[in-house]
């Protein structure tokens, strides 16, 4: 059996490998899927990936298969690890850091100012993969940005940098790493003025670097001699998605709830009227990460924020239910409890993710003013991911999200429209989206049954 385009997500467990045919067509189509554990502690990712396609071969009934074209998502390397450094934490390191985030890179440690001693120690300890340092507006503040690349250097840890201060450091800066020998990256200030955040270029180059890295984990190597397009990480796969869906339908947030972690990606440039009042500035595309928020490996932070005692008077039998947690619910019990947690998640994610209004008092009178990212103009409230594809609640649960208190809040209002990905193809047609837009949207816009 031949097909058009092969899309393979080689995740830290698992291995899944979707098939579309029709690419370039007008009418382009999702025929399959096969998944397998992934392989990193065999050696060889390539295990898993040749297992995922067998299981692709045996669910299309195909005694063969060819393909035209194989793209990549993976964090089979365990993510890009990720070290920021910057001059004032509420403006260039956190424009940097939204910049890793969006980007999908594990960010491990962020410092403002001066790096210490015990900084450097650090970042010996956590060996990133990559060194992001910003710092500056341009033709701003200097020595920080310059004093902190010095100090990197001379631990001697040839990791690549990429350089995202001040414009008028980069000629220093490429003469310093130049005489260090160490690979360097520089892009567009991420804080180039007052007000102004610029992250998309830094974000283009953590991904190239995230493909040069992940050519190092087991077998990775191999798959790039597979894969003609870009092998880019997987939450940076839905961002794409994201980003892409936006400019066909509209401002959107996307949950994905998965056993380790909730991403939330939002692409908004909020309402006029919050703009107005906004201290500092946002990415119009914005990813948060809660670590604590699995429904699988971290269910323990899940229930904790929930509380045993608030817990028990939905499921009196929470503690058994807990005892026998499985990855995957089976009877109907078990998946309205993963429902319930499932909830917890999305709504606190939310909470994390969103801004919200300040009061304060001067002199003439009350004055507001709003923090953080403004979702008050989102059409769209997307579900994926594992538990929000599969459970039968989900479309109630994402509903949710628009009935919490919003006196402060710059939640999603009730004119958000829920949607779901059906086909749990997200991920993969963020890649497809770099190599085949327009496939990639019709597509998007099928599995969400617009």
């Amino acid at each position: 059996m031949k097909v058009d385009v092969l899309v393979a997500e080689i995740g830290s467990t698992t291995t899944v490998v979707n098939a579309f045919n029709g690419i370039g067509t007008g009418n382009p189509a999702f025929i399959g899927q096969g998944q397998a554990p992934t392989t990193v502690l065999e050696g060889d990712v390539t295990i898993g990936l040749r297992g995922a396609i067998e299981g692709l071969k045996k669910n299309l009934q195909a005694d063969t298969l060819i393909w035209d074209d194989m793209l990549a998502t993976s964090s089979a390397a365990g993510g890009l690890k990720m070290t920021v450094h910057g001059l004032v934490y509420d403006m260039t390191v956190r424009a940097a850091k939204e910049a890793a985030l969006g980007a999908g890179g594990i960010i491990k440690m962020i410092t403002s100012g001066r790096l210490r001693r015990t900084d450097l120690k650090k970042v010996q300890e956590i060996k990133p993969n990559i060194i992001l340092v910003a710092g500056g507006v341009d033709y701003g503040e200097r020595d920080t940005a310059i004093y902190n690349m010095e100090m990197i250097l001379s631990m001697g840890l040839k990791i690549p940098i990429i350089y995202a201060g001040n414009i008028e450091n980069r000629e220093e800066v490429r003469l310093l790493c130049e005489e260090a020998q160490n690979q360097l990256y520089i892009v567009e200030n991420v804080y180039p003025k007052i007000d102004t955040l610029v992250v998309e270029p830094t974000r283009k180059i953590i991904q190239d670097a995230f493909e040069e890295h992940i050519i190092h984990a087991p077998g990775m190597a191999k798959v790039r001699d597979l894969v003609k397009g870009p092998i880019i990480p997987t939450p940076g796969a839905v961002m794409e998605a994201a980003k892409v869906l936006k400019e066909e339908i509209g401002d959107l947030i996307i949950f994905d709830v998965g056993g380790a972690t909730t991403d939330l990606h939002s692409v908004t440039e909020g309402s006029s009227e919050i703009n107005s009042i906004l201290i500092s500035p946002e990415p119009v595309a914005k990813r948060t990460v809660e670590g604590d928020l699995g429904v699988y490996v971290n269910v323990a932070h899940v229930v904790e924020k929930i509380g045993m005692d608030n817990l028990k008077k939905e499921f009196p039998d929470a503690e058994e239910l807990l005892k026998n947690y499985k990855a995957i619910p089976v009877t109907d019990r078990e998946k309205q409890f993963v429902e319930r947690l499932t909830r917890e998640a999305v709504l606190t994610s939310l909470e994390r993710h969103a801004g919200s209004l300040r009061y304060f008092y001067t002199a003439s009178g009350k004055k507001t003013v709003a923090e953080g990212k403004d979702l008050t103009a989102i059409q769209y409230i997307i579900g994926t991911g594992g538990s929000l594809t599969r459970l039968s609640g989900n479309k109630l649960i994402l509903e949710s999200v628009k009935t919490q208190v919003k006196e402060r809040e710059l939640y999603p209002t009730e004119a958000a429209r829920v949607l779901i990905d059906e086909d749990y193809i997200l991920s993969s047609l963020g890649v497809l989206s770099k190599s085949y837009l327009n496939d990639a949207l019709y597509l998007m816009k099928k599995s969400l049954r617009m």
